[in-house]
């Protein structure tokens, strides 16, 4: 190998494990905010800022307020980065208020662990929640006052039907229900059996209260859907004082309602839900009651998302806790080297729409590649490496070449790398035999080494197997 003196000033070849880069166009294809140049206004809102929109102008609503509610039941993932600042944002463009929220209504999966692990995560987004940070479980007399009303007005009952029994009679898609034996009791006896609940009478499955609608509802989640269960277990907020407690299509309607929020931004499996959820606020008798929209879920290809599987990847010591790189749990992707803006960046490009779509990885790739590429320095790494001997450098020579850390970045400096006869190229940058249009090294060619010298491919050795060993 001989080398020219000329000097090689602009980037050849640096390594990036960031896998392949995708086109602006592929991303830029499924944003549903549209942009003419950078210089005009947003000529188009996604669909839920049109709602809102129309509300404020109709007048049923002045303000906007939104929250992120989150089960404390596990660490929060790059899914949940996008309900975040998608409810933050909204707050944040219509000079409204974000709320956390924690929906702890079930004492037998939450911890304190995620609880502080999702604060983290929400703060880290930027998505400043001020001192508006609550927990459901500081609603449950509100709820149980809730649920006496019901009983009071004859919508709620108290059913000692087990839960194959309810499911049995609950009917399916084809076959409308059966009411519950013991859905005509009156509202006398109603009220007794739900304070004997209150006060721990019943073992757990033992008794439920179910509001009274509709058996024979084409929607399922209308045919008189369980309330409150008993459950005997400490919960993490408030301890051993109750036994019972709130189902979430009962609870959450009732926690927006009395937090005053307008808008409640959920995902689409809970679009079948929204009749209950209206059914509640107004049976309730909440004025201004909140309104639930519904988008499309963040799929990412080739990642485990659910909290459920990423918690037995935990529990089975297949990953090394919920912060294991390999994840992409928020906390996992801060121990490898996310920003919050990448993220941000991200979920702007991914959009809102109103159906379900997968995400290719590269666009999270290509997102932190865009946010780091001017912030921080560029190495070379050589992962398999092939010696490159240059015979006419002299031996035992030693010079150093100043080599910028970010040429497109000049305040981030540079650094001084040694070079001499013998240094190393990666073993794909070599090819004894090309194809056509490889411009790396090969025998006779001229390629240039990042910040040094042009040099000349003369020959190459290999090992006993074949293998080039020295070029």
């Amino acid at each position: 190998m001989c080398y020219d003196s000329r000097v090689y000033a602009c980037p050849c070849r640096e390594y990036s494990g960031a896998g392949n880069q995708i086109t602006e166009e592929q991303f830029m294809a499924e944003k549903d905010t549209v942009m003419e140049t950078e210089e005009k206004e947003v000529v188009s809102k996604n669909f839920i800022e049109q709602e809102i929109d129309k509300d404020l102008a109709s007048g049923v609503y002045n303000h906007v307020q939104t929250r992120f509610p989150p089960e404390p039941n596990g660490y929060l993932h790059i899914g949940h980065a996008k309900s975040i600042l998608l409810n933050y944002g909204l707050a944040q463009k219509y000079g409204g208020k974000f709320n956390l929220r924690f929906d702890d209504t079930n004492p037998t999966k939450e911890k304190t662990e995620f609880v502080e692990s999702i604060i983290e995560d929400v703060k880290w987004l930027g998505a400043d929640f001020e001192d508006r940070l609550f927990f459901a479980s500081n609603y449950f007399e509100q709820m149980y006052e809730c649920a006496v009303l019901l009983i009071k007005k004859g919508k709620a009952f108290v059913c000692d039907l087990s839960a194959d029994e309810i499911k049995q009679y609950r009917g399916d898609y084809n076959t409308p229900g059966k009411e519950s034996p013991y859905r005509n009791r009156s509202i006398e006896e109603n009220l007794q059996l739900f304070e004997e609940m209150k006060e721990g009478k019943y073992q757990d499955g033992a008794k439920v209260l179910r509001a009274k609608i509709d058996m024979a509802s084409p929607n399922i989640n209308m045919r008189d859907p369980v309330i409150y269960r008993v459950a005997r277990m400490s919960h993490h907020n408030t301890g051993d004082k109750w036994c019972i407690y709130p189902m979430y299509d009962f609870a959450h309607p009732i926690e927006d309602a009395i937090e005053n929020i307008t808008h409640s931004i959920c995902t689409l499996e809970f679009e079948d839900h929204r009749p209950l959820y209206d059914w509640v606020v107004k049976e309730c008798g909440f004025e201004n009651p909140p309104r639930q929209i519904e988008f499309a879920k963040l799929y990412l290809t080739n990642v485990v998302t659910g909290k459920r599987y990423i918690k037995k990847l935990v529990e089975d010591k297949i990953v090394d806790g919920w912060d294991d790189p390999r994840l992409v749990s928020i906390a996992a992707l801060r121990r490898r080297g996310y920003t919050p803006e990448a993220i941000r960046m991200f979920v702007d490009l991914v959009g809102v729409s109103k159906a379900n779509s997968s995400v290719d990885y590269a666009m999270l790739e290509y997102c932190i590649r865009e946010d780091l590429k001017l912030k921080k320095a560029r190495m070379m790494a050589v992962l398999d490496p092939v010696k490159l001997v240059i015979d006419n450098y002299p031996e035992g020579q030693v010079e150093e070449l100043e080599i910028p850390n970010n040429l497109e970045n000049p305040e981030l400096g540079s650094r001084l790398v040694p070079f001499s006869r013998e240094v190393y190229i990666e073993r794909e940058d070599f090819m004894e035999e090309p194809p056509r249009k490889y411009f790396r090294m090969f025998p006779g060619n001229e390629v240039r080494l990042m910040g040094a010298y042009f040099v000349k491919c003369t020959g190459c050795e290999k090992d006993e197997n074949g293998n080039v060993t020295v070029v």
